[in-house]
């Protein structure tokens, strides 16, 4: 099943409440928070409080990308404020195996993003532990850019390596993704696909979820 994920970060920041409501009714299945700390990325979003103002007016899932540094501080107060996923960034983290560990004993779900010049072998000995690996096929901080290609061959990388050790783990993608480009990222092994202008820029946010996830899809799945 292919899922989709809409970025927050493309939303209407003054109507976040109606911009959740109106991605809720058009069956996305769960909510990409990008939240920056203008270290990590050039760019500063938004934070635990925020998050948990919006838990209170939606009940869909939260899948937390913290692109920030030393995020093994902050993870018990994101998974306070509502997440279901956290997902940190490789890069940021020196024990990567031990940040692993401690959101897996919260409950939550655990995710590893990849930036586009990270190499999916970096992963190879965590693997195992992971609910889902991120590829980032647009440089981190800014939405709005266009699709890295050369993220096809890490997906397909990835998905081989999921594959060989017969692993329960789903590969989602974000940045750059939209209906003329989603099919190909599917074919190559993602699972789960981050949409920010194709939906929130949309006169009709449900036709373009119906649209994204139909085009995702194999000629088996439709």
């Amino acid at each position: 099943m292919k899922l989709i994920a809409p970025s927050i970060l493309a939303a209407d920041f003054a109507n976040l409440n109606k911009s959740i409501k109106m991605v809720e009714e058009a069956g996305c299945d769960m909510l990409h928070i990008d939240v920056m700390d203008g270290r990590f990325v050039p760019n500063i979003t938004i934070g635990p409080v925020v998050i948990e103002s919006l838990r209170k007016v939606t009940g869909i899932p939260f899948d937390i990308h913290l692109m920030i540094v030393e995020p093994e501080k902050y993870i018990e107060t994101f998974i306070e404020a509502g997440a279901d996923m956290i997902t940190v960034q490789a890069e940021a983290c020196v024990h990567l195996d031990r940040i692993i560990q401690q959101i897996k004993s919260t409950g939550a779900k655990v995710g590893v993003a990849l930036n586009p010049s990270t190499p999916e072998h970096m992963l190879e000995y965590v693997l195992d532990q992971l609910d889902m690996v991120l590829v980032m096929s647009v440089n981190p901080g800014f939405g709005g850019q266009e699709f890295i290609n050369g993220s096809l061959r890490k997906i397909t990388n990835l998905k081989a390596m999921i594959e060989q050790k017969s692993l329960n783990v789903k590969i989602q993608v974000d940045g750059g993704i939209n209906q003329n480009n989603i099919n190909k990222i599917s074919q190559a092994g993602a699972d789960i696909f981050v949409a920010g202008s194709a939906i929130f820029n949309s006169t009709k946010p449900t036709e373009a979820v119906k649209h994204l996830r139909a085009a995702a899809m194999s000629e088996e799945e439709r």
